[in-house]
């Protein structure tokens, strides 16, 4: 872009407009630039001013005319068609095309910053050893490896430099303030770098940090939050009088009513109102929605903590050192308490309060109670409530994240190679302790919680249920279009794995599944300095991502290859039968649990409180009207038509595959 110095005719209109600077020499315009919309506004230090001629509309459609009014300009670049308000002091900043900039306080970069980006985070332990710096490309993954991979020093050190190099490719002594912006009615932002599209409106205080925004993807801070050390990325609101000091949004996350967070990271479609978290890792989908919620020290994801949720982390010894685990989809019910270390399974739910340090984490699915001051564990009784398959259900719809960049890798599947790895553990420890226990022990102390004995049974039934839910629909899944198959032979080869990648032991890396052996390598990669920049490290593990499928159908086929005896160089074709009439069977069986738990929303109980001045017929119709009726619920219909084309597809390919024998 061209710029030249001021004219002397120029410099008498902005005069005469009550414009004012010591050193007009400082100032360079745009060749077109003209001063007719610039009044009563003090120039300092140097000066560029693109074309401000045409009108601007802020996000509730008002327009504007471009322009530069009362307000003090110091050492600032700033682009075309542009509304600069009422600002008593913008300082240090590069400004882009079509920001508009209002009845701000003071808007400045005091000094060189590098904007949030390696800013220190305690978070998963208050008492560090888990410090993690944040910056505006960290995703889950990384997040995860940073901080729970302390064992591994040179790892550590390798990736801890590699996110330095990182921060420092930000640091300026300029801040930035991207185009079709909008600052509005905001007490005090200093060293900020605000992305395209953003909307601050009604902010107290931002101070030290980066907002990352797009037109796709538009970052709203609002009313009354104070925000120091922070990133916060696209498509996240953070609003309503929310108090955040050392905290990382993620992308799609929602923070607010009074929320307070230190030391945390949140990442993608999390949500934060009303309660408080202290150095959680909070993982995708993590939600806290009530005042009284005090999260503290633990890592979640697709959690849903309840009313009154609280951990303690110190057992009044040294401090706050203790930290907790609560694996993907656990959630604790109102005024549920932890005593941490603990570590629940997936998708378990806790209730109660827990006073003794326990791991459940062999145990998925699980409700854990406390029954007479003891903690008790039911395995596998979550697989077949209606909550779980909604949740399962519910997150992949609810991904608010519309940057054509999503930086957090996530899988949905309810059912893969990480939890059903885990069922398989939880049915051997089932039978190992179903053998060992002598009858006249009605309970079993395991990793410090106790077991009923005469639950062992039920239990690991209800784990070999979806365990062959499992089997037999990822060999639906596999086997796609049948009516190209015509040989036993052609079956064999669409079954075949074809790599062993995907076999034995599986993590789940903060919402991506992904083989530990896979982790493993980019792991050594780092180490060796193969993998030598953040961009490097997340192209490889977005590679393991996308590889999922391939991954999932080698861990996939190796279990079937250990659970009949046969690979499939020579399975059977009666062998698959007899896996597809086992997921036929136990599908359809699960499903109508789920239904038969649905049911007890519509039972006589939950009618309490209907058709208040009314006898029992108004109570029914006021219910009726209000819940509606079970068989019109759209998540029964959805589950009854899907048991209908579970039964039909598994009696067409079983045909198919008895013609082929």
């Amino acid at each position: 872009m061209s710029y030249r110095p001021l004219t002397e005719k120029e410099i008498n209109l902005l005069v005469s407009q009550g414009c004012i600077s010591e050193g007009w020499k400082e100032i360079s315009v745009h060749k077109d630039f003209t001063t007719t919309n610039i009044i009563n506004t003090r120039f300092e230090g140097k000066i560029k001013l693109g074309v401000i001629s045409r009108t601007i509309s802020d996000v509730e459609g008002i327009t504007r005319k471009c322009g530069i009014y009362n307000s003090y300009i110091r050492n600032c670049e700033i682009s075309d068609n542009v509304c600069i308000s009422n600002v008593k002091n913008l300082a240090n900043y590069s400004v882009g095309d079509h920001v508009l900039i209002e009845n701000v306080g003071s808007l400045v970069t005091d000094s060189e910053t590098t904007f949030g980006n390696g800013i220190e985070v305690d978070s998963l332990n208050e008492g560090g050893g888990r410090g993690l710096p944040i910056f505006d490309k960290l995703t889950s993954q990384v997040a995860y490896m940073a901080v729970l991979y302390r064992h591994d020093k040179e790892f550590t050190s390798r990736l801890m430099d590699m996110i330095g190099e990182y921060t420092n490719s930000k640091r300026s002594s300029m801040g930035r303030i991207d185009s079709y912006a909008s600052i509005r009615d905001t007490l005090i932002i200093r060293d900020v770098s605000i992305g395209s599209y953003t909307v601050i409106s009604g902010s107290s205080l931002l101070e030290n940090g980066t907002i990352v925004s797009c037109k796709d993807a538009q970052t709203f801070i609002g009313e009354g939050v104070i925000a120091r050390k922070f990133i916060i990325l696209s498509g996240s609101v953070v609003d309503g009088n929310a108090l955040i000091e050392k905290t990382f949004v993620g992308q799609g996350v929602k923070i607010g009513k009074q929320f307070s967070s230190e030391n945390s990271l949140f990442f993608a479609n999390s949500e934060a109102f009303h309660g408080e978290g202290c150095s959680i890792f909070a993982g995708p989908y993590t939600v806290s929605h009530h005042k009284s919620t005090l999260l503290i020290a633990c890592l979640f994801s697709f959690y849903n903590a309840g009313s009154g949720t609280n951990q303690s982390n110190h057992m009044y010894k040294l401090g706050p050192v203790h930290q907790g685990i609560l694996e993907r989809g656990s959630k604790t019910g109102s005024f549920a308490y932890l005593l941490l270390p603990c570590r629940i399974g997936s998708y378990s739910v806790v209730m109660g309060k827990h006073y003794t340090n326990f791991d459940s984490s062999d145990f998925p699915f699980s409700y854990i109670t406390e029954e007479k001051g003891k903690s008790e564990l039911t395995p596998a009784m979550n697989i077949f409530t209606v909550g779980t398959r909604r949740d399962s259900e519910k997150w992949s719809l609810r991904d608010r994240r519309k940057d054509p960049e999503k930086l957090d890798l996530i899988h949905f599947d309810l059912y893969n190679p990480y939890i059903v790895g885990k069922i398989l553990n939880g049915i051997g420890i089932l039978n190992e302790l179903a053998d060992k226990t002598p009858k006249t022990q009605d309970f079993i102390n395991h990793k410090g919680i106790n077991i009923h004995r005469l639950l062992l049974k039920t239990s690991r039934k209800y784990y070999e249920m979806a365990l062959k839910s499992y089997l037999g629909n990822e060999i639906i899944k596999r086997l796609g279009k049948i009516d190209i198959i015509t040989s036993a032979h052609d079956l064999r080869e669409r079954l075949r794995a074809g790599g062993t990648d995907g076999i034995d032991r599986w993590v789940d890396v903060c919402g991506m599944f992904a083989p530990a052996s896979k982790i493993e390598t980019i792991i050594n990669d780092v180490r060796s300095g193969k993998i030598g920049s953040i961009k490097g490290l997340t192209e490889r593990l977005k590679e393991v991502y996308q590889n999922y499928e391939q991954y999932s159908w080698e861990w996939c086929s190796d279990l079937i290859n250990r659970h009949t005896g046969m690979s499939f160089d020579d399975i059977t074709t009666d062998k698959i039968i007899e896996i597809l009439e086992d997921w036929k069977l136990n599908r359809v069986k699960l499903n109508n649990m789920i239904l038969k738990d649905a049911e007890k929303d519509f039972d006589e109980s939950t009618r309490l409180g209907f058709g208040i001045d009314g006898n029992s017929d108004i109570r029914d119709k006021d219910f009726h009207a209000v819940r509606g009726e079970y068989h019109e619920n759209k998540f029964i219909i959805g589950l009854q038509k899907e048991t209908a084309a579970i039964e039909k597809t598994a009696d067409m390919v079983i045909s198919f595959l008895k013609k082929l024998t």
